[in-house]
């Protein structure tokens, strides 16, 4: 089983050389009690140590099973350590801040035994040798004799076939060395014990077999295995095969021993858990420079917080804007400051005019274009990445919002607002030059309409404003009304709704001018918040405005009778909420003070694009509706010879007149039949029946007074009423003819009236004049759009580099089309603040560069304290490696310290600067006003307590590296 042949160990001392064994052989049987007496220096320890496996010989061989131990390397020795050696120890060796438990286990979790079993196995043990139940306590609650018993059932736990005991009684008082002895001859009969020891009486009386050791060699053998015996010739050992290799190899990885590092970690915090005020300490320390740079990084991240919320705001006031028509400024003025100094090459003896006017209209004709966005806007709606980069797209249309209020006094014009105007501050041009200028109106703060579209991302709007009274709308008839920050509404605001009176500021401006005395009401008036949610409102499409006439389509703006009842016939609009803007926000995305809904507008195209005179303009693309000419084209712009022209209307007017005496005989015949006149004959197309059946219902027994009351009417009456059966505009007398009428009588007089409209549409399409205005402008002035067709798009970063990436991809789509096709925009923000961003991120680095240096000094010093406890663990680095661990489990042992360390350091400096950032932004918020809140991101906590670990674990890469070198011999001898 085990056998030592010429054993030889020599140590250099210095420049000379010791031997403590000189060539000592020993052959052991399997289970005996043997006992090595001799002197002190005589190499019995040593000889010990090498059969343990903890330390080399010089020479010779030590055969374990038959086995040479001459090519073992140190995984193989630790495994036969572990697997095959039980140390028992004079001074007991059990490590103090593990439980009696912990301490027998520990062989087992080397083993790589499950927990379970490893539990169970170690009671066991624990129990043979008499301590079941002191499995819980420490070694220092114990007796010597209660230790020393640990120590056996900690070497008889993994089952090995040798237990090696030095000087198992050497520190006991004689009736507990009896139990010991008792108790080590019991586990002999199983196994081979190996003792050493200075007690010849002990080892007469429980030894089966005495050696005896002087000067390193053996000089007596009191029952060595029988010499007469013949050992049987070895054969020559075979070449080992593949397989042999194969299965050798596994073999040694299946007992290898291996520390997981759970197990690392629970030596290393029972270890600190010993000195809990010095590992406190050393975390705090290592925390110092943990608490600079979390604070660094939560002002740093309050500070981006604040500039991300002010991109955010700032970004949904200003977006990415595209208009159908475009030009680029910079571009303008870069070609005009180019043809400027292209142009100055003459001398410098006179002085010379310079085409400015000239240069910055053709400039402008030149650089100005017209976007396709019909084509960009479904490139934006297909592209899937826009959503993410982007607060809201906004979609803006021509269609004009027309907005009315209704009281006793009559029907006043909310939106578009016309009460600059109306006080004589601007003209009616200069207020449709500010409408047409569209959003960018409101972000110059020149707008004068009170109603916006709000953006659509109820996220941004619930950041932005505070809803005070209500809710947010929710249907396309619904808008809020916005206060600012201190619950007060403008002035302007409450004249344009009609909360004041409008009429008292009109002309005020130009009798201010001609130096009048005037007065404005400067009360403070004061709503509930009730009466504000009462508001209503009505939107008009813009076709509403016009009524047809004798075949054209006339304004109705300035007839108030008719205005009142297109009012009173438009779309209801409810106020249902009431929003604030947040303190914290730095910018608001709605614009005027009442918001509305995007869906809004689409309901007011389809209302446009419905109306009847939106359809008879694109069924006669060629003629104006408003007057009835045709448009002026390509074709028929080149025929303006005079004389032609005059010959044209000639014969124009002959023919005309000759249709119209033929057409006028027919009509004045059915206008005389819907006035009661009897005398007139029976027009073409109504048979005689048909006359005498009209004739009686007209009264035919007093034709002459019915059919002058008839004529009378008529000739004033409003035929185009009549067409649409609106018979508020008639006179009494009108409407009381109109009701004597049959039914019968009433159709012929539409038929009469259509005929009549058809005639003056024909006879003006066909008059040789043409209309001043053209389709795409009649089509602008009612109003039509198209949904797909926007007039212009508003995009809305959520950030600058989210803006970058959404320049990038209308870069990628310009790069994708022709050039006619290509995308002209304007970024009213442009690098505002992109930069700021940058010097934050600059000082932050600086500053955690700085405090970076105490970081480090720190983790060179945990890795100090860390040596230390390696120097003052050095016994148990000798008890684990005599048990079977690795140099590797050693240094994972000290690895998994540092690893403790730097977590506690980290917390710990987590904890505290999440503590620090409550009196720093009281202090900030006392200072400035700025909505700054320093925080610590999570991300940049885990972050910070990961490098915390980090670093203490590389501070601590050497000393875990000394302890894994060091001599579990000269370990062990330790105090």
């Amino acid at each position: 089983m085990l056998s030592l042949k010429d054993i030889k160990k020599d140590y250099v001392v210095g420049d000379s050389t010791v031997s403590a064994l000189k060539g000592v052989s020993i052959d052991f049987r399997e289970n005996e009690f043997v006992s090595i007496l001799g002197p002190s220096g005589c190499g019995k320890t040593t000889l010990l140590n090498i059969i343990g496996g903890l330390d080399r010989y010089t020479s010779g061989d030590l055969n374990i099973n038959c086995k040479s131990t001459k090519d073992f390397k140190d995984c193989d020795w630790d495994s036969y350590r572990n697997h095959s050696i039980g140390f028992v120890f004079q001074s007991y060796n059990l490590i103090p801040h593990q439980t009696v438990l912990s301490n027998v286990e520990l062989a087992l979790t080397l083993s790589g035994v499950s927990k379970s079993e490893r539990r169970e196995r170690a009671v066991k043990a624990l129990e043979q040798v008499g301590l079941g139940d002191q499995l819980h306590k420490k070694p220092n609650q114990m007796s010597g004799g209660q230790m020393q018993r640990v120590a056996i059932a900690r070497a008889l736990v993994n089952e090995p076939d040798i237990l090696l005991a030095d000087e198992p009684t050497g520190a006991l008082d004689t009736e507990t060395s009896v139990q010991i002895m008792e108790l080590l001859k019991s586990i002999s009969k199983d196994k081979l014990i190996i003792m050493v020891t200075h007690n010849p009486e002990l080892a007469m009386k429980y030894s089966s077999r005495i050696i005896k050791l002087l000067d390193g060699k053996v000089i007596d053998d009191s029952d060595p295995l029988d010499k007469n015996v013949v050992e049987p010739i070895k054969k020559p050992e075979k070449e080992p095969t593949k397989a042999d290799k194969k299965a050798a190899k596994k073999e040694r990885k299946k007992l290898k021993t291996s520390m997981s590092f759970l197990t690392a970690l629970s030596l290393s915090r029972n270890n600190l858990m010993t000195k809990k005020a010095r590992t406190l300490l050393t975390s705090f320390a290592g925390s110092i420079g943990i608490i600079g740079i979390a604070l660094i990084l939560s002002i740093s991240n309050g500070v981006q917080l604040y500039i991300d919320q002010v991109q955010s705001d700032t970004l949904s006031s200003y977006p990415l804007q595209i208009t159908k028509t475009t030009a680029s400024i910079g571009e303008i003025m870069n070609t005009m400051a180019k043809n400027h100094e292209d142009s100055a090459n003459h001398d410098k003896d006179k002085v010379y005019s310079q085409n400015a006017m000239g240069e910055m209209i053709n400039t402008l004709m030149e650089e100005t274009k017209v976007n396709n966005l019909e084509k960009f806007k479904k490139y934006l709606d297909d592209n899937s990445d826009l959503k993410d980069l982007t607060s809201d797209v906004q979609y803006t249309y021509a269609t004009t919002l027309n907005v009315f209020t209704e009281s006793d006094s009559g029907v006043m014009q909310v939106n578009p607002s016309t009460l600059l105007e109306d006080m004589g501050y601007m003209s009616s041009t200069q207020m449709e030059a500010m409408s047409m200028s569209g959003s960018m109106g409101g972000m110059m703060g020149m707008g004068t309409d009170v109603w916006s579209e709000m953006i659509d991302n109820e996220e941004l709007i619930d950041k932005q404003y505070d809803v005070i009274a209500g809710r947010l709308p929710e249907k396309y008839n619904e808008v809020v009304l916005v206060v600012d920050k201190n619950n007060e509404i403008n002035d302007y605001v409450l004249y344009s709704l009609g909360l004041l009176d409008p009429s008292s500021l009109n002309g005020i401006v130009r009798r201010a001018m001609a130096g009048e005395d005037i007065s404005v009401d400067s009360e403070q008036h004061v709503y509930t918040y009730d009466e504000l949610l009462d508001l209503k409102f009505k939107v008009v499409p813009t076709p509403d405005f016009y009524k047809k006439k004798d075949g054209v389509w006339e304004d109705m703006t300035g007839d108030e009778n008719y205005m009142k009842k297109a009012v009173a016939n438009g779309t209801e609009i409810s106020v249902v909420g009431i929003l604030r803007p947040d303190e914290d926000a730095s910018s608001a995305s709605i614009s005027g003070a009442i918001g509305y809904r995007h869906d809004l507008m689409t309901y007011l195209i389809d209302e446009v694009d419905n109306s009847e005179i939106v359809k008879e303009q694109i069924a006669n693309p060629d003629i104006d509706v408003f007057t009835g000419l045709k448009f002026k084209t390509d074709e028929n712009a080149a025929d303006t010879d005079s004389s032609s022209e005059t010959v044209s209307d000639s014969t124009a007017d002959t023919e005309s007149k000759a249709d119209k005496t033929a057409d006028s005989s027919d009509t004045d015949k059915k206008a005389g039949l819907v006035a009661g006149d009897s005398s007139m004959e029976i027009p073409e197309g109504m048979t005689e029946e048909q006359y005498k059946a009209l004739m009686e219902q007209s009264g035919a027994s007093d034709t002459g007074e019915l059919a002058d009351m008839g004529m009378n009417a008529m000739g004033s009456m409003d035929m185009s009423a009549i067409q649409g059966g609106d018979m508020s505009s008639l006179t009494e007398t009108q409407k009381k003819y109109i009701a004597s009428l049959s039914d019968e009588q009433m159709e012929l007089m539409k038929q009469m009236l259509k005929e009549q409209s058809d005639t003056n549409a024909d006879q003006l399409a066909n008059s040789g004049k043409y209309s001043t205005s053209n389709y795409d402008n009649n089509m602008k002035t009612l109003g039509y759009s198209v949904v797909e067709d926007p007039d212009s798009i508003n995009i809305y970063p959520v950030d600058f580099a989210s803006k970058e990436k959404i320049i990038d991809i209308i870069d990628d789509y310009n790069d994708s089309v022709g050039e006619e096709d290509k995308i002209e925009y304007t970024d009213y923000v442009g690098l505002m603040m992109s930069s700021i961003t940058s010097i934050i991120n600059a000082i932050s680095y600086v500053l955690i560069a700085f405090v970076a240096i105490s970081l480090v000094v720190s983790s060179i010093m945990i890795g100090i304290i860390t040596y230390i406890s390696v120097l003052e663990r050095t016994k148990e680095i000798g008890i684990l490696r005599s048990i079977g661990a690795s140099k590797r489990d050693i240094s994972r042992v000290f690895n998994a310290e540092t690893v403790i360390v730097g977590f506690v350091a980290g917390a710990l400096g987590i904890i505290i600067s999440y503590l620090l950032t409550i009196p720093i932004n009281m202090i900030i918020a006392h200072l400035t006003d700025v909505p700054i809140r320093a925080s610590i991101p999570v991300s940049a906590a885990v972050i910070l307590i990961a490098i915390s670990v980090c670093l203490t674990l590389i501070a601590g890469l050497f000393p875990s590296r000394v302890a894994a070198k060091k001599d579990p011999v000269i370990a062990l001898r330790t105090e």
